[in-house]
C-alpha cells in the first residue's frame, strides 16, 4: 500500500458574495476531487490546536501526525533546518521577510505594508538585497541567511523568543502598532529600509512595474526544534515535495526524503505536473511508502485577496496534481490511499490564516464506496465526520483508526 497527502495550502475559505455565497473551493471546477469524494469519505478536521497560532507551521506539523503542542518550537527554526543553519542551544531563529512598505511617509513608523511577498520576488534578486543588508547589519550577534523568494532567516545568537507580528496578517495596515518591541530589531528594520529603498534591484523592479522589496520584517521567532524521524514514528519511508523552506525544513527535521522539483516556486505558476511526477517516482521507483505533496499557491492567492487567482490555484491543484497522481497510481496497479486537504483556511475576506476546521477527503483505491457528496467545506460539514485533533488524521490515512 502506498500513501499520499496532497496539501493545498490555505485552500479553505468562507462563502463569498461575489461567488453567489459559495467558497472558492465550492465554486472552482474540481472534477478530480469531486469524483474521489463520491468514492471515498469526507469530513472536517481541526488542524490547529486551541490556543495556538493558525500558521502553516503548526498546521502542517499536525497534518503530518506531529502534535504541535509537543513538537512546535517556532516557525523560523523549521525553515532554518532546510537552509542549512546549524542552530546551537540558546540561539533564536527569526523569519526575515523582504516586504514592500509604502514610500510616501517620511517616518518609518507611519508606513503601511503593501505586500508581504514583494510580488513574490525571485531568490536571485532577494540574495542581492540580503547581501547589501548583511554588509551593514550583520555582526557577532545577528547573522542573515538566504532562503527562498521573500522568505529569509536571521539568527540571533543566544537571543530571546519575542512576540512578533506576521506581515501577511497586516497587509494594507499602518505598521505603527505592530513594530518589534526589541530595540535592535526595530533599528535593523529601519536601517534595512534605508539600505534597500534605492538599491539597483529595486530601481529595476519599479521600472518593470513590480513592488520593490524595500524593508526587512522580522517574525516567527523560535528555538532549535526536536522532531522524531517520520519512519521511526510511523514505520513508513516518507518523502516531502514542496517549494517552501518551512515544509522542506520539517522534512529535514523528520528525516524524510526532500525532493526539489525544477520550476517549483511556491507561486501560482509553479511546476504542478513536476510535483506530481516526483511523487510517482519516489513511490513507484525509489521505495518510498509515503509522499507529501505541498502546494503553496492557494494560500498566496488568499493573502493577496484575489478570488479569481485562488480559484485558479485550486483548479490547477485538481487538474495538474491530483489527476496526474491518480492516473499514474492507477496505471501502476499499486493499492494506494490519498488524503486531500488544506492545512488551514486563508479566507479572502481577511487575507490571512484562521484556525477554523478544514475539509478533508480520504480515498482508498481498493474500496471505492459510493456517495452523492462533492468535496468542499459545506459538504464536508454536512457529512457529520469530525476529527478533533489534526495529528490523529495520519492514523486514518494509514488505516489505523
Amino acid at each position: 500500500m502506498k500513501y499520499i497527502v496532497v496539501l493545498g495550502d490555505g485552500m479553505a475559505d468562507q462563502p463569498l458574495e461575489e461567488l453567489g455565497g459559495k467558497t472558492p473551493l465550492e465554486y472552482a471546477q474540481t472534477p478530480q476531487m469531486d469524483a474521489l469524494a463520491k468514492k471515498g469519505s469526507i469530513g472536517m478536521v481541526r488542524t490547529v490546536p486551541e490556543g495556538m497560532s493558525p500558521g502553516s507551521d503548526t498546521a502542517n506539523l499536525s497534518v503530518l501526525g506531529y502534535d504541535p503542542k509537543i513538537y512546535y518550537s517556532g516557525r523560523s527554526p523549521l525553515e532554518a533546518l532546510n537552509i542549512g543553519v546549524d542552530l546551537e542551544n540558546g540561539d533564536v531563529a527569526v523569519r526575515a521577510n523582504l516586504v514592500t512598505l509604502s514610500e510616501e511617509e517620511e517616518e518609518y513608523e507611519a508606513k503601511r505594508i503593501l505586500d508581504h511577498s514583494s510580488d513574490e520576488i525571485s531568490t536571485e534578486e532577494a540574495a542581492q538585497l540580503l547581501e547589501a543588508v548583511r554588509e551593514v547589519l550583520e555582526d557577532e550577534r545577528f547573522q542573515f541567511y538566504v532562503g527562498t523568494s521573500y522568505r529569509h532567516c536571521l539568527v540571533w545568537k543566544q537571543g530571546m523568543v519575542l512576540p512578533l507580528t506576521p506581515p501577511h496578517d497586516i497587509r494594507g495596515k499602518q505598521i505603527t502598532e505592530y513594530l518589534p518591541q526589541e530595540p535592535s530589531f526595530l533599528e535593523m528594520q529601519k536601517k534595512s529600509y534605508e539600505i534597500l529603498k534605492n538599491h539597483p534591484v529595486n530601481v529595476k523592479r519599479r521600472e518593470q512595474g513590480l513592488n520593490p522589496a524595500n524593508s526587512l520584517w522580522f517574525w516567527g521567532a523560535g528555538t532549535k526544534p526536536a522532531l522524531s524521524p517520520f519512519e521511526e514514528k510511523f514505520g513508513k519511508k516518507g518523502a516531502m515535495i514542496s517549494a517552501v523552506d518551512l515544509l522542506k525544513g520539517i522534512a529535514v527535521g523528520t528525516s524524510m526524503k526532500n525532493i526539489t522539483v525544477e520550476g517549483a516556486n511556491g507561486g501560482l505558476h509553479t511546476n504542478y505536473e513536476g510535483k506530481a511526477q516526483a511523487a510517482l517516482q519516489v513511490l513507484l521507483e525509489e521505495g518510498c511508502d509515503f509522499a507529501y505533496i505541498h502546494v503553496e499557491a492557494p494560500d498566496e492567492m488568499g493573502h493577496q485577496g484575489s478570488i479569481e487567482k485562488k480559484i485558479q490555484a485550486i483548479q490547477y491543484l485538481d487538474q495538474r496534481v491530483i489527476r496526474v497522481v491518480k492516473e499514474g497510481m492507477d496505471a501502476s496497479g499499486e493499492d494506494y490511499r490519498m488524503l486531500i486537504l488544506p492545512d488551514h483556511p486563508t479566507p479572502i475576506c481577511v487575507k490571512t490564516h484562521t484556525s477554523d476546521p478544514v475539509p478533508y477527503l480520504l480515498y482508498d483505491s481498493g474500496k471505492e464506496d459510493k456517495h452523492d457528496w462533492l468535496y468542499n467545506e459545506a459538504e464536508a460539514e454536512k457529512s457529520g465526520n469530525r476529527v478533533a485533533k489534526g495529528h490523529e488524521l495520519m492514523q486514518y490515512l494509514f488505516g489505523e483508526a
